[in-house]
């Protein structure tokens, strides 16, 4: 795939980036070796590798699935702007 000026003047456009006339021929230069670099990657044999989170094999401790109040309501309730009784006090929306 080559990119040519008309192609770098409409993602230019799409991404709303303004670039002058003069920095057309070296941003479609700099797309294509780009391009040709990801095209690379494709030649690559990657059927025996499996995917990774991490380079450092890690296993993530796991909690236990507790649903809480948080233990603070008058922290919570402090910030809302309007409360009652222990409650966020909110509009009238149902007639």
């Amino acid at each position: 795939m080559s990119v040519d000026q008309a192609t770098v003047r409409r993602v230019a456009h799409l991404a709303r980036i303004a670039v002058r006339e003069d920095e057309l021929d070296p941003l479609s230069q700099e797309l294509n070796a780009i391009l040709e670099f990801v095209e690379q990657l494709a030649d690559l044999d990657v059927s025996g590798v499996d995917p990774l989170t991490s380079v450092v094999p890690v296993d993530l401790p796991m909690r236990e699935d507790v649903v809480t109040d948080g233990h603070c309501p008058d922290k919570v309730l402090a910030n809302a702007p309007e409360a009652e009784g222990g409650f966020f006090t909110v509009p009238k929306v149902v007639e």
